[in-house]
């Protein structure tokens, strides 16, 4: 059996499709699964566990479906849905890990995390992310009524867009230098994130790796590791055909 690990599905009510391809990997590969790990920025904004969003009920009853199955699903906040909680994870039968994750699969030294705190190049970036979870900011929006929250919250997003849509990707990507440090700090000899969007796998000094999962945009990614392999698959959200 194989553990899997997603990221950046960036669920919303206005994209169905993805939804759909998302319900379908639950319902299919993730029930062969030894493990499902949910390496952050599994809905593209998270305003507070109080939610009445049908979305989010939707999501929580179909992963109460790993649980049935004694599958267990673990989750890391990214920076979409940082604010997700223990009331959220309970309903979905989804333990919250902090992060950076250090793991033991078959043997192999593993370290996980979203990955946006390895972007250091992106300063502007880094300083707004030190000021959002600052726990009393955090404990201030969750106070607020939730039309507001929402208000704020899509402010945010439309400023975060215009933004990153001018830095270049050099910015936005991680910090090799950062990389290597944290893979020394944990011994782990594989990194499995997500954030830039960038599907690859990167071969580093020291028979080291860095396997990074791709958004669920046109195309969808799943790492899998098992006791011999570590492979990042990729398929299209709308015909949801595993390669």
């Amino acid at each position: 059996m194989s553990t899997l690990f997603i990221s950046d599905i960036h669920l919303c009510a206005q994209n169905s499709a993805t939804t759909a391809s998302f319900l379908h990997f639950l319902r299919t590969r993730a029930l062969d699964a030894q493990a499902l790990y949910i390496l952050g920025d599994l809905f593209e904004t998270w305003i507070g566990d109080d939610d009445p969003n049908p979305l989010h009920h939707e999501i929580s009853v179909a992963l109460q479906i790993l649980g049935q199955r004694c599958i267990p699903c673990y989750f890391i906040h990214g920076n979409r849905d940082f604010l997700l909680g223990k009331r959220y994870a309970i309903t979905c039968g989804m333990t919250l890990l902090s992060a950076p994750q250090v793991m033991q699969l078959d043997g192999l030294s593993v370290v996980i995390l979203h990955g946006d705190t390895l972007c250091t190049d992106d300063s502007e970036y880094q300083n707004f992310r030190r000021l959002v979870h600052q726990r009393w900011r955090q404990r201030l929006f969750l106070s607020l009524p939730l039309p507001l929250r929402l208000r704020i919250a899509n402010r945010m997003r439309a400023k975060s867009l215009h933004v990153n849509a001018i830095k270049t990707y050099d910015i936005m990507d991680v910090n090799t230098q950062a990389v290597m440090t944290l893979m020394a700090h944990t011994g782990a000899k594989v990194m499995i994130h997500g954030h830039t969007h960038l599907p690859a796998i990167h071969r580093l000094p020291g028979a080291r790796c860095r396997v990074v999962l791709g958004a669920w945009h046109r195309h969808g990614s799943v790492i899998e590791v098992t006791a011999t392999s570590v492979k990042l698959c990729e398929f299209s959200v709308k015909t949801t055909d595993y390669s």
